[in-house]
Formats: structure tokens, C-alpha cells, sequence
């Protein structure tokens, strides 16, 4: 139905920077927001950031805040998450979501998921 693509995952060094971008296609319309998950080995899978497709109001999650930027080109059906100052707690499997009824952070609440990308952080 909706179909989401992350790439840009890699490894880098800690203090180094690396974005990531979520292609979407499909049945798009009416969606209310995306967002960005992690989830490293052993742990559960935890909000990152999301952002509006309309208005493109942003919230971020404590961990990430004034590190990590999350936005969005419509046209492209896009969605982009810049890290910066990157810190090897931040390795894990990376997930774009969207969602569908609410802004929300909650994983469960999200509706259609990207298979994934790995960030890897050493140092």
C-alpha cells in the first residue's frame, strides 16, 4: 500500500555526521505524519523524531535533541534525518514510519514502516 525506503546508513566515526533519507510512495495521501525509529540489538524500538507533512512541525526525542534534524521535501515525497555529533549509543537499525491519524511518537501508532537501515557509530 505505502511503501517507505530508507537508505544513507553506514558507519562512522563518533563526533562525525551522516543523514538519512525515507522515500515514500504509494497511498500517501492524508497521511498525517512521518517519523524516524531506532532500534539497537536487545532493545526495544524507541522515537526518534517526527515531522508534519502539512505545516512540518517538528518533535524530537530528549536523547537526539540539538543533534539530529528531521525534515521533509513534499515534492520528493521525502523525508530526511541530519545527525550530527553522532555517538556510538546512537548505533542501531534505523526505520521510517508513517502515520496515518495522529502526530505521535508511539510505535504502535504508526501504520506503515521502511525495512530499515543500519547506523552503525565507533568510538
Amino acid at each position: 500500500q505505502v511503501q517507505l525506503v530508507e537508505s544513507g546508513g553506514g558507519l562512522v566515526q563518533a563526533g562525525g555526521s551522516l543523514t538519512l533519507s525515507c522515500a515514500a510512495s504509494g497511498r500517501t495521501f492524508g497521511s498525517v505524519a512521518m517519523g524516524w525509529f531506532r532500534q539497537a540489538p536487545g532493545k526495544e524500538r524507541e522515537f526518534v523524531a517526527r515531522i508534519n507533512w502539512s505545516g512540518g512541525s517538528t518533535y524530537y526525542a530528549d536523547s537526539v535533541k540539538g543533534r539530529f534534524t528531521i525534515s521533509r521535501d513534499n515534492g520528493k515525497n521525502t523525508v530526511y534525518l541530519q545527525m550530527n555529533s553522532l555517538k556510538p549509543e546512537d548505533t542501531a537499525v534505523y526505520y521510517c514510519a508513517a502515520n496515518i491519524y495522529y502526530s505521535g511518537i508511539d510505535p504502535a501508532s504508526y501504520d506503515y514502516w521502511g525495512q530499515g537501515t543500519q547506523v552503525t557509530v565507533s568510538s
